[in-house]
């Protein structure tokens, strides 16, 4: 059936992702988040949109890499208000603060890498979690996993390792 050139199951395939978009709206511009560190992160890194720094080595790798500006200021944000001093892309080092796993990391690699960083206390990004199936289950089962808070922005998901977080999931 055709609606003014448009078919309407084109026009209804919006509707499916309203229930994804209304367990999100809670956490807009951070109302409904009850964590006092998870809102400083929301008000302070997420809704910033140029870099505060002069430090950009996370922001000039990630666009590197090909990532989007938006994400890559995001991330830098992120790690300036977190105060880090290293990172690591596709890898652990003992000394990284904080550490981006991309879609070239397998599943296996994956795990290995957020128990070292979990030993270290180190924050892991994971870049990219809903590109295939695959990838969104492991994103999931990570999740449930994952003994302190998370953050799911959607185009990566934070998973702090900090003893005083308690075990929680936001997704902004």
């Amino acid at each position: 059936m055709k609606i003014n050139g448009r078919n309407l199951k084109r026009r209804l395939y919006g509707l499916t992702t309203i229930p994804q978009r209304v367990a999100r709206v809670r956490y807009f511009r951070g109302h409904g988040v009850h964590s006092p560190f998870v809102y400083n992160i929301v008000r302070q890194a997420f809704m910033k949109r140029d870099l505060l720094s002069e430090d950009q080595q996370l922001y000039d790798a990630l666009l590197q890499r090909g990532f989007p500006r938006k994400r890559a200021i995001q991330l830098q944000i992120l790690y300036t208000h977190c105060d880090y001093h290293a990172f690591a892309i596709d890898q652990f080092d003992e000394h990284c603060d904080l550490c981006l796993l991309t879609e070239q990391v397998g599943e296996l690699d994956t795990r290995e890498l957020m128990r070292r960083a979990a030993e270290c206390h180190a924050t892991v990004a994971l870049i990219s979690p809903y590109e295939g199936r695959e990838r969104a289950e492991l994103g999931r089962q990570l999740i449930e996993e994952h003994p302190c808070t998370s953050v799911d922005k959607r185009a990566f998901i934070l998973f702090f390792t900090n003893d005083n977080l308690p075990k929680q999931h936001y997704r902004i």
